[in-house]
């Protein structure tokens, strides 16, 4: 668990999965991550960040201290095999409508990366999303992140013609 001033990064229960479907399903939230989700596709997500709790890694849950509401998902995994990242320690972040324009992402960003920093031994740390992100790659610069154009790709997950498909990578190396 992971705390800060204003949130709770901590492992997802079955409390938070309703939530959670509700923000994936979000077409605001998912506008330029990718398609909504289905409650299926949302537990196949869970799913799959669990798989990666035995490397240290995984989404968190983001919840709001004073009332405890689950906000969103930020936290670590490694950079997907078919990319540019492949291997490298990847941050992201989400967060449902409600809490944009709050500065709850980059808290909960810059938590995660203090918590690589200090328990991990990575040189750095990246971030990818689609080149039309401009609130998260606005974010990336704000985490002290840069923009690296030859990690730029096609993203496999998104069909020729989307535009979701041009993926931007930025990365911060280890203090």
């Amino acid at each position: 668990m992971i705390e800060t001033e204003r949130l709770i990064l901590r492992r997802d229960t079955p409390a938070d999965h309703p939530a959670l479907y509700a923000m994936w399903a979000d077409p605001r939230v998912m506008a330029d991550l990718g398609p909504v989700k289905s409650a299926a596709d949302s537990k196949a997500a869970l799913v799959k960040h669990a798989s990666y709790h035995p490397q240290g890694l995984g989404f968190w849950v983001v919840e709001h201290r004073a009332d405890g509401a689950v906000m969103g998902f930020c936290g670590l995994k490694p950079g997907a095999p078919d990319t540019p990242i492949v291997g490298a320690l990847e941050i992201g972040w989400m967060l449902a409508v409600p809490y944009w324009k709050q500065g709850f992402a980059r808290e909960a960003a810059a938590a995660s990366m203090a918590w690589a920093w200090a328990n991990r031994d990575d040189a750095a740390i990246v971030a990818i999303t689609s080149r039309q992100n401009a609130k998260s790659r606005g974010l990336m610069v704000r985490l002290g992140m840069t923009h690296v154009p030859q990690l730029d790709f096609a993203h496999p997950l998104f069909a020729e013609g989307d535009p979701l498909r041009d993926t931007v990578t930025y990365r911060i190396a280890r203090p």
